[in-house]
């Protein structure tokens, strides 16, 4: 958007000039139920540092001081700075509110605007559901929306307190960071809160249902609240809610030896929520999709839990204490991601012990993915302004960072590390930090220098690979032991990418793994397991000279380190035939992710990794895994097979997936789990019989609950291959008459294999800024079918005409949304990438939408060599 950007030098020196002490933000949201705009009426109190003028001085030496206030409002109505009226005609434009003029010391500005409810998940979004034709707003300002609210110097280092007064309708509830007071008059008077930042203030208004209780533990009494709306109350299912977030309280208040700094502590589930959820201080908002209408397996629990206590461990990393600027970002990030998988791992009484297996299954993948993308970029990114913050929340800043933390963990030791978080915890309490504050922490409890460390892992971009090098006195490998190192590699980093190649200090475990005769399991012996540093290119271990060669040798065994593991031949032919016969899950997943990374990178044929799937994966017993290799599986013969042998692997996947379904055990997480996978791929006339048939009731099978849910996943693809139409999905939206039945219905209108489909969908989305941020993303979802490529290539050059311009005219997500999901990704050819090039010379676009086609392209890059590596196998 032009004129609302932030730069860093711009916010180092406000910091320098100001020290916020409060808000007060009266808000009249009375007519809300009908939308438009509302009053916003902000009284901020502030000093200025000596640079200021006092009010004697000013006119005696004609000395002024300026700075200015963030705002993003359709019409500023008054502006008083220290009892004087500005005219808002001069000082208002674009994002901001000049004040020139400051005294030194105690300065008073009071700002009333006309602000607008959003429907793009940005600011004060405003929903109306059509269950019950009620409003529901929930705010959601990170990085840079207060602004869209109130009159807010919009950064995180200038904390505050902030003081909020709502008007809403009767019957209303309104929810802020503060405990919710009795109204008067409909109106909400909430009590100042600590010192926070603009970003994780909020407010949630409407009539939502609630369910209450209390964490009590130690004379420690924390109210805890958990709302939705009415339409899901059925579904909500408050107990298991409540259990997660005590378990985080338990588990958190004991590792950072500081208690939960704020008065209550609210999960409100809200809708068309553009993230998983937000870290607000004491009023947690988290997509609503986590109120489960229909069955979902255990994976979709695990990743709510994972969600409640991300959010959970930023109440103390973020919220308590918070990064200067955004450049440090990703430690907000990755220490959240971090502490959630720990909890769940260690925590007594957890339900997913086996939280480091998802771990390595989803966030390590994530991770490798982004880091070979040409915008990858070191951990600690140089975040220049607001438009590289906002295209930051990525797998480097998350997934990778807390690869890296866990690292580090295993690199000084689990009880220094929460040492140094104590130490940290209590001595920025309130405050604002860089990353040298936590590492002098870490170093004081360690012992160790970090300064390398961090050099290494934290101010570089890219992954390691590490292979073994292993020599034995016998044949074909086998035999005893007599040679043992680990090669580190550092492949070059990806064309355009900025930084070197580097290798890294590496501390990981190796894993030695047999047969074991009587289980036929691959099983871990008890002395089977060593944990080592490896540093420079080759690290030799000669504690593993002299002992016979086991069957399977795994570098970075228990994933405690963040590199591309590869395995010597030997034991990637044990694999290839005993993948599914490890007894634990997470080596599993280990080599599971080791053989999509050589899929994804042209070393595997798309057809071998099919094979290999199909060789374990009915052995695979953590549901979560499995549901990643469908989703990897489809993604790898949609793009990465070679064309002419793609409809047979479609075809041999497919009757897997059905096989599998009748297979499995009647009412399992598999059972669910393989129907979407076989309704995803469904394309014979039998296939697609089947389904409708499913719908119908006409068939069964059994255990199988074809519930709301599942009814949308048939009905979607039946609609993709032209079984339904305009009839068929306007029936099941009469079945389904909410918010979440009217996303899959647009979904399934847009998946439509006809030229009219395609252009009305396009035009809801392009020619028109009206869709709803959850609707929008359901058009794209359907519009873009990975077996509809001629039908959908006229719109890669429509695509290149049009990005720009809506890059310019819409909100960051709405555009991000189209920018991302409109790139003709399915178009795997030349002709694509040289379409992208000539974009990108001619066009003019930020730095942020630059970066994002970059992405889409190297996706489409990486996609034509895995095609040829597939070609390559075939012969």
């Amino acid at each position: 958007m032009p004129g609302t950007n932030l730069t860093r030098e711009e916010a180092q020196q406000r910091a320098k000039l100001l020290t916020v002490d409060s808000y007060e933000i009266d808000l009249d949201l009375s007519g809300a139920q009908e939308g438009g705009t509302y009053r916003s009426v902000t009284t901020v109190r502030f000093d200025v540092a000596g640079g200021g003028t006092s009010r004697s001085s000013e006119a005696e030496n004609g000395g002024s001081t300026a700075s200015f206030i963030d705002l993003v409002a359709p019409a500023v109505h008054e502006v008083t700075l220290n009892g004087e009226s500005l005219d808002p005609a001069e000082v208002f434009e674009d994002s901001r509110i000049a004040l020139p003029g400051l005294l030194q010391g105690r300065n008073v500005l009071r700002v009333v605007a006309d602000c607008a409810y959003t429907n793009t998940g940005e600011g004060l979004h405003r929903f109306v559901d059509p269950v019950d034709d009620q409003a529901y707003l929930y705010t959601q300002f990170e990085v840079p929306d207060a602004r869209r609210v109130f009159a807010s110097f919009e950064q995180p280092d200038l904390k505050a307190t902030f003081q909020f007064t709502v008007k809403a309708p009767e019957g209303w509830t309104v929810v802020s960071n503060s405990p919710t007071p009795e109204p008067e008059n409909n109106v909400w008077v909430f009590e100042p809160t600590p010192r926070i930042s603009t970003y994780i203030t909020a407010l949630i208004v409407g009539p939502y249902h609630s369910v209450h209780s209390v964490y009590e533990k130690d004379g420690q009494s924390v109210p805890l609240g958990i709302y939705c709306r009415p339409s899901l109350a059925e579904f909500l299912d408050a107990d298991a809610i409540f259990e997660v977030t005590r378990q985080g309280f338990d588990w958190f208040q004991e590792k950072f030896d500081y208690a939960y700094p704020f008065e209550k502590y609210d999960q409100l589930f809200v809708p068309e929520f553009n993230a998983g959820a937000m870290e607000n201080a004491g009023a947690v908002t988290i997509r609503d999709q986590y109120v489960f209408r229909s069955k979902v397996t255990d994976a979709a629990y695990e990743a709510r839990a994972t969600t409640i206590l991300h959010e959970l461990a930023h109440m103390w990393f973020g919220d308590l204490v918070t990064m200067e600027w955004w450049n440090d970002l990703w430690l907000n990030e990755s220490f959240a991601t971090y502490a959630e998988a720990a909890c769940m791992a260690y925590a007594p009484g957890s339900k997913w012990p086996h939280s480091w297996t998802t771990f390595a299954n989803q966030m390590k993948t994530w991770a490798y993915r982004q880091d070979q993308l040409p915008s990858t970029h070191p951990i600690m990114a140089d975040i220049r302004d607001l438009d590289d913050v906002l295209v930051n929340f990525d797998g480097i800043t998350y997934a990778k960072g807390a690869s890296v933390l866990k690292q580090l963990v295993a690199y000084v030791g689990m009880d220094e590390f929460f040492r140094g978080v104590q130490a940290y915890f209590k001595r920025h309490a309130y405050g604002n930090t860089r990353l040298s504050d936590l590492l002098g922490a870490l170093e004081e409890t360690s012992g160790r220098d970090l300064k390398t460390w961090s050099k290494k892992w934290l101010e570089t971009a890219g992954i390691n690979v590490l292979r073994p090098e292993i020599e034995t006195d016998g044949e074909d490998g086998a035999g005893v032991i007599t040679s043992f190192a680990i090669r580190q590699e550092a492949p070059a980093l990806p064309a355009g990418a900025k930084g070197e190649a580097t290798l890294r200090p590496h501390r990981i475990a190796v894993g030695l793994y047999d047969l074991d005769a009587a289980s036929g399991k691959l099983v871990r012996a008890a002395d089977g397991r060593i944990e080592l540093d490896v540093d420079g290119e080759l690290t030799a271990v000669p504690q593993l000279a002299g002992r016979r060669r086991p069957a399977v040798v795994l570098l970075n065994d228990d994933d405690l380190s963040y590199a591309k593991v590869r395995l010597d031949e030997a034991s990637l032919a044990v694999v290839t035939e005993h993948l599914g016969d490890f007894e634990s899950s997470l080596p599993r997943a280990l080599c599971w992710a080791s053989a999509w990374d050589m899929t994804r990178d042209g070393e595997l044929a798309t057809r071998d990794y099919l094979s290999l799937v199909l060789s374990g994966i009915g052995k695979e017993s953590d549901i979560g895994v499995v549901q990643s290799l469908h989703r990897q599986v489809k993604l790898a013969v949609d793009l990465y097979s070679d064309p002419a042998a793609r409809e047979a692997l479609l075809t041999r996947w497919t009757d897997a997936t059905l096989a599998h379904l009748r297979a499995a055990d009647a009412g399992s997480d598999h059972q669910l789990a393989w129907a979407r996978a076989f309704a995803a791929t469904a394309r014979t006339p039998e296939q697609l019989d089947l389904l409708e048939s499913l719908l119908d009731g006409s068939h069964t099978v059994e255990g199988l609950v074809v519930d709301t849910e599942l009814r949308w996943a048939f009905v979607e693809r039946l609609a993709a291959v032209g079984r339904f139409d305009e009839a068929e999905i306007a029936g099941e939206y009469e079945r389904d008459r909410t918010a979440a039945g009217e996303r899959h219905a647009a979904t399934a209108r847009a998946a439509r294999p006809t030229t009219e489909a395609k252009a009305e969908a396009w035009a809801s989305v392009i020619d028109s800024d009206k869709l709803p941020n959850a609707v929008q993303e359901a058009v794209i979802e359907g519009f873009v079918q990975t077996d509809q490529r001629e039908l959908l290539a006229p719109y890669a050059d429509r695509y290149f005409e049009v990005v720009e311009d809506i890059w310019e005219s819409r909100s960051y997500e709405i555009a991000q949304q189209i920018a991302v999901g409109l790139y003709p990704s399915v178009q795997v050819s030349e002709d694509t990438l040289r379409k992208t090039d000539a974009w990108q010379a001619s066009a003019g676009p930020n730095a942020a939408l630059r970066r994002l086609v970059a992405e889409s392209r190297s996706g489409v890059e990486r996609a034509l060599k895995a095609q040829a590596a597939d070609a390559a196998a075939r012969s």
